[in-house]
């Protein structure tokens, strides 16, 4: 994850330059800036684009083999959220370490499950501040307590990101007046880039509207919809895949039956957390001849958010333009 240092220290010494390189929360430095921690990179990532120089950046999920849902939070990454004033989690269930984290401290919380629009109005107001999830109605492992009907993957929709931007812009703003010209400039730059990438998914629609996918689990799916690609999958075999819980014989046949049917134009595979079931069926879409297209839940490596779901939008541009 890149990390940026605050501008008054770039004057200071050749050492400081040498900071602003990656950053995770094991050898996150002190700064005089506004101090940011994310829940994964993707929301790092953004981070960085609207604060630029003037924040430091850290990422507690920092790499592609890190699985958010199986996280446990160390004392490092206890300190990193002890000592910032903002915390950017996805909420929604996908990131309850951060909960744990939070403990007494007090920085600014951007969920953006709740920012996102996305969210049902009657969940809204859980606060991940609290560091409380209702049991009734989540379930999970791992930590990975999800709210039943909420797909809680919201960095899959652009502009649900576009919304966790504008907001952080804004607090952003409001803890360094100073430099509150320079976040409305890069939250504008960053907005146009979403707004290129929502183009070049509006012309997918063109060809895309309407066609069968089939999923392993709903991690791509705002950006499947957003397409006008229509979801196909038992909605047991996702949530199955997803919780870590075993997919009923029946419903593992319905998928590979729906696989060969000629019907499905496409699957999206998960490739972060692959199992014996979902190899299964990506082995069963590649003998029917189904485009299998890959979607991961973490940043890549060497990636940014808009050029990663770019190169999403492109992916399925191969599969539906060709």
């Amino acid at each position: 994850m890149k990390r940026t240092i605050p501008t008054a220290l770039i004057a200071v010494s050749a050492t400081a330059l040498a900071l602003s390189g990656c950053s995770s929360s094991a050898d996150s430095a002190e700064t005089d800036g506004v101090s940011i921690v994310a829940s994964t990179n993707v929301y790092g990532d953004i981070a960085a684009a609207i604060a630029g120089d003037a924040a430091d950046v850290t990422s507690i999920i920092d790499s592609s083999v890190q699985d958010p849902h199986s996280y446990e939070a160390s004392a490092q990454d206890r300190l990193a959220v002890s000592k910032a004033d903002i915390v950017i989690q996805n909420g929604g269930g996908y990131d309850g370490f951060i909960d744990s984290l939070l403990g007494d401290a007090d920085p600014i919380v951007l969920n953006a499950s709740e920012i996102s629009g996305l969210m049902p109005e009657a969940e809204g107001h859980e606060h991940e501040h609290e560091g409380e999830h209702d049991e009734d109605g989540a379930h999970g492992h791992e930590g990975h307590n999800h709210i039943e009907g909420f797909n809680e993957h919201v960095w899959y929709s652009l502009d649900a990101m576009n919304h966790v931007a504008e907001h952080l812009a804004e607090e952003l703003s409001e803890l360094d007046p100073d430099n509150a010209s320079t976040f409305e400039d890069n939250y504008d730059e960053f907005s146009a880039e979403l707004e290129s990438a929502h183009e070049s998914l509006h012309e997918l629609g063109e060809s895309a509207t309407g066609a069968s996918v089939l999923i392993t689990e709903p991690v791509p799916l705002y950006l499947l919809e957003d397409a006008g690609l229509v979801n196909e999958t038992p909605a047991e075999f996702s949530e199955a895949v997803e919780e870590g819980t075993d997919v009923p014989a029946a419903v593992i046949q319905e998928m590979l039956e729906l696989v060969q049917s000629g019907d499905i134009a496409m699957l999206a595979y998960n490739e972060q957390t692959s199992g014996p079931i979902t190899e299964e069926v990506k082995d069963a879409a590649e003998s029917a001849g189904v485009p299998v297209v890959s979607f991961s839940e973490t940043l890549p490596d060497g990636e940014g958010y808009v050029s990663w779901m770019t190169a999403n939008i492109e992916a399925l541009s191969e599969v539906f333009t060709a």
